[in-house]
């Protein structure tokens, strides 16, 4: 039996890695997609014809996240077509590494902070405050959000992943957790909202991406060496992290789960114990 067969899933970024395999937990288990899409035409195609010969139920949309009219019209899709939302999956980030795009100071980095800010913080708000509507006329109770954030949160541009993590990045990372937390009360107790956040992964941080490559072997090992678990998370590890906070998690709101394999804890190590000197 299909767990999900009815309900309809809005899940931005689904033609990137991360976002495609949860869109792809999501379809098989039943669920119809609304997927807004922007940049990255190749793999929107790619995303596409890969759904259509699963015989999946989903619908692409363009729109800029970032601009609240876009947003009104993905509403007003919903609206037309279904009238109700039952999961909403805040995948939307956009954070220039410092390996790759070097300082904000640079000409090519003018519109970087903002782009960061407005992409990563602003559109899960937007997305939040004008779809919360359509999940509260769902009849079935069992409605989530899904917040994805990152670990920059409690980072920032320091240590070993600071190469990877911007500062605007980072601050808006760091204020996902106050929406997670205030939406939670918002919407109990028919919905509910939590928070995965990650650290390194397989194309988004980690293997699969321009900034991954350009760090080089050496400085690779070093980053992985702060993992306790000495490696980045797979996609489908994430999208079976978000689809048990949305489906199972039950008795779960309001809660920040952390998911980077002991990155935030992998620089401080335990010491071996000391010989008594009594």
């Amino acid at each position: 039996m299909l767990e999900l067969k009815g309900k309809l899933a809005l899940i931005p970024g689904a033609s990137r890695p991360i976002g495609r395999a949860i869109a792809r937990k999501f379809a098989r288990n039943g669920a119809r997609l609304l997927l807004p899409v922007f940049d990255w035409p190749e793999s929107i195609k790619e995303m596409q014809n890969e759904f259509n010969e699963q015989g999946w139920g989903f619908t692409t949309i363009s729109a800029d996240l970032r601009c609240e009219s876009e947003v009104l019209r993905i509403r007003k899709a919903i609206e037309e077509t279904d009238d109700r939302l039952d999961f909403l999956i805040n995948n939307i980030e956009r954070g220039g590494m410092p390996v790759v795009h070097g300082s904000y100071d640079l000409p090519h980095n003018s519109d970087q902070w903002d782009r960061e800010i407005n992409t990563t913080m602003k559109a899960k708000w937007l997305l939040f405050h004008h779809c919360f509507p359509l999940m509260q006329a769902a009849e079935s109770k069992g409605g989530a959000v899904v917040n994805i954030s990152s670990v920059a949160a409690e980072t920032g541009r320091s240590g070993a992943v600071g190469m990877l993590y911007s500062d605007g990045y980072s601050a808006a990372n760091r204020s996902i957790r106050s929406m997670t937390e205030s939406w939670a009360r918002e919407a109990a107790p028919r919905i509910r909202v939590n928070e995965l956040m990650l650290g390194l992964a397989q194309g988004r941080h980690g293997e699969g991406t321009r900034g991954w490559t350009a760090l080089g072997q050496e400085k690779q090992e070093e980053i992985l060496n702060e993992v306790l678990l000495r490696r980045t998370a797979f996609a489908e590890e994430v999208a079976d992290a978000v689809y048990f906070l949305a489906v199972q998690a039950t008795y779960m709101t309001g809660s920040v789960v952390k998911m980077d394999g002991g990155l935030s804890l992998g620089g401080r190590r335990v010491p071996p114990m000391p010989k008594s000197i009594l």
